[in-house]
């Protein structure tokens, strides 16, 4: 049932074969042979996708509709509405393609600088819309409210899309009592994370320990430039379970529209104040003074004043730790999440 991996770098070779190549970016006749077959031999309710593109490719929303089977897409990104997945251009926050204008993608060489990748993402976005891939669809699923009302604004109608966060396991984590007093981000090592932000904040607080769990492009740099603040690479499994649950606060200082952050979701679990930036779905999640704190994204003087004030009161912190402890297990927990996907599901049907 599983397509051959496509690469879609830049490569050299014959016109013809770059040709292909880049005809299944778009389309992908394989994926739509192998889905109906799939869907012929297993007679499915209907099917459930998630980053489907470019690989698979949203082709085979059609090939689903064709067959009579309903379908439904996790919005992880902003696929649909930007043809780079991020909203975001040389780095900056972006929203030129709403409205399916999607020709700024070409002109501001969206895709990595490169004229050719992003024509390619151009064609790629406007063959679908003539197709109406993704209208299609008989539901999006937004994790986020901030998600829902960027496509709606964009491009869906409002009963097309639903809100369902995702889901984190407070089951399996166990809320942590143990607090050793530093701060701690997770997460790509790269501008959009805001990384450069919270590294100028900490080098004004010379009497905080800040721990950077992550790799990324910045990495090398970052490293020289912050030698205060201690990287510890890429960490996984019980080292990262274990170094969560030490912390005092986590950071998200994200500078682009994240969607609905695990590291935010998973922090409440462990029963860890959050601190995070006002972009995207977080200000969703992070209750301001209740179950942390939200700062203006970008804003150095904010963050270490906020930053200092937390690992100044542990008191506070344990409160609104375990404020975020209660609201994960209220409203995010995975069994909630589970059941609310399954009534989704049954409204997708009943229609």
């Amino acid at each position: 049932w599983f397509v051959d991996n496509q690469s879609y770098q830049e490569q050299s070779g014959s016109k013809l074969g770059q040709l292909t190549t880049a005809l299944k970016f778009v389309h992908s006749g394989e994926a739509v042979s192998k889905i109906e077959s799939l869907i012929k031999a297993t007679k499915p309710d209907l099917i459930h996708c998630h980053n489907i593109y470019h690989q698979l490719t949203p082709s085979i929303i059609r090939a689903a509709k064709r067959l009579g089977v309903a379908s439904v897409l996790t919005l992880h990104d902003y696929k649909p509405v930007c043809p780079v997945y991020t909203k975001l251009r040389n780095g900056e926050l972006c929203g030129d393609c709403a409205g399916n204008n999607f020709r700024h993608v070409v002109k501001n060489r969206c895709a990595d600088g490169s004229l050719v990748n992003s024509a390619l993402m151009y064609v790629e976005a406007k063959t679908h819309q003539w197709l109406k891939s993704y209208e299609s669809l008989d539901l999006l699923i937004a994790p986020s409210k901030f998600m829902r009302d960027t496509v709606v604004e964009a491009r869906f109608a409002p009963d097309k899309v639903e809100v369902l966060y995702n889901g984190v396991d407070c089951d399996k984590i166990k809320p942590a009592t143990t607090d050793q007093g530093y701060a701690l981000y997770l997460g790509r090592l790269s501008q959009e994370k805001g990384i450069a932000t919270l590294l100028e904040a900490h080098s004004r607080l010379p009497d905080l320990e800040l721990r950077i769990a992550g790799t990324g492009p910045l990495a090398e740099d970052l490293q020289i430039k912050f030698p205060n603040a201690k990287f510890l690479g890429h960490v996984s499994g019980p080292e990262l379970e274990q170094t969560i649950a030490n912390a005092a606060v986590v950071v998200v200082p994200s500078e682009w529209h994240e969607n609905c952050p695990m590291s935010v979701l998973e922090a409440m679990a462990y029963g860890k104040p959050v601190i995070g930036s006002d972009l995207g779905g977080i200000p969703e999640l992070v209750d301001h003074e209740q179950t942390g704190l939200i700062f203006p994204h970008g804003d150095v003087d904010t963050l270490a004043t906020q930053l200092a004030h937390s690992m100044s009161n542990p008191k506070q912190r344990q409160s609104w730790g375990l404020e975020a402890r209660q609201r994960a297990e209220q409203q995010f927990s995975l069994e909630q999440h589970g059941q609310h996907l399954v009534q989704l599901y049954q409204q997708v049907l009943d229609r």
